[in-house]
């Protein structure tokens, strides 16, 4: 119980800021693939293994939901305060995390090299022919929405006040976050930083934990659209990863580094936009603390493996 719950913290404060998702935490500390395949067996899966996700996610939960509270109340007012010092955390975060899920998916695959037939073995992360192509339009994905999301004037959004448009465009946005959230690439804050609606949304869960009602209808609409997008995306995203890895894994890391476009361009979503982040307001110890919280997620991942080899 200790140990999902504590996976599920470390997932929610990824989540919670753009910048890695709680798939890429997942993917570092080793329980991505009971992670994807839990969700997948609630939802498609016999009783027997619905009963047993259902436990898993149940205990990832928890944590996940104590270090979201946690997270909104602190970040909803040091993303306003000290958004440079934040996004310079965001880029050592996606900086630290890209070589690592690299060095996970090489070493993945020398593992299983030799348990592949001899016609599959081009299907690896080292075929960069065939995932060049994918990592471009992962990279053209994330900086497409950012620019046009820049030109739409979407960050005024006031999810205290409903309306059909902003519910019915919300519902969309939850289904699109929670995608992101179960890839191990960009993190579903930053679809949310993109589309405009991460402070929106930041200020409406903490309205709601301080009982103001006014933004509990378009919260609906969005929690909608995460368990929409949670039910109908990871049949394919398990699907992807299964069959198709080289072209999903390049698409991953394509949208990584498009993320660092995105929190580039993250101070001008705000209620009162800001300049860009840029050399002169840049922070290099925030960065360099993004790099180290990844690297530490490795070291407890590979002590966590070493402990449960002894035992």
């Amino acid at each position: 119980m200790l140990k999902e719950g504590m996976n599920g913290f470390c997932m929610a404060l990824a989540d919670s800021v753009p910048g890695v998702s709680g798939g890429t935490v997942a993917f570092i500390m080793g329980f991505y693939d009971q992670f994807i395949g839990s969700i997948h067996d609630l939802a498609f899966g016999k009783m027997k293994e619905k009963k047993s996700a259902l436990m898993y996610l149940a205990k990832l939960g928890v944590g996940w939901i104590i270090g979201m509270g946690i997270a909104v109340v602190v970040l909803s007012a040091l993303f306003e305060r000290n958004i440079y010092i934040v996004s310079s955390l965001f880029i050592g975060f996606v900086g630290g995390a890209i070589p690592l899920i690299v060095k996970a998916e090489i070493l993945q695959e020398d593992t299983s090299m030799a348990m592949r037939p001899k016609k599959e073995e081009k299907n690896s992360l080292r075929d960069v022919g065939k995932g060049f192509l994918f990592c471009l339009f992962g990279i053209a994905v994330v900086i497409g929405i950012t620019w046009a999301n820049s030109k739409g004037g979407s960050a005024a959004m006031d999810l205290g006040q409903f309306s059909i448009q902003t519910a019915i465009r919300l519902f969309f946005i939850g289904m699109a976050a929670i995608s992101a959230m179960f890839l191990p690439g960009i993190s579903g804050s930053t679809l949310l930083l993109i589309f405009g609606a991460y402070m929106p949304v930041i200020t409406a869960i903490k309205g709601v934990l301080s009982l103001e009602v006014s933004y509990l209808p378009c919260l609906v609409f969005f929690g909608c659209g995460v368990l929409t997008g949670a039910a109908t995306v990871v049949k394919a995203i398990k699907v992807c990863l299964e069959r198709f890895r080289t072209q999903t894994v390049y698409m991953i890391l394509g949208m990584m580094i498009g993320s660092f476009y995105a929190i580039i361009m993250g101070p001008t979503t705000l209620e009162i936009p800001q300049d860009a982040l840029s050399l002169g307001n840049f922070h290099i110890i925030s960065a360099v603390m993004g790099v180290a919280l990844v690297l530490g997620m490795q070291i407890i991942k590979e002590r966590s493996a070493i402990k449960t080899d002894k035992e």
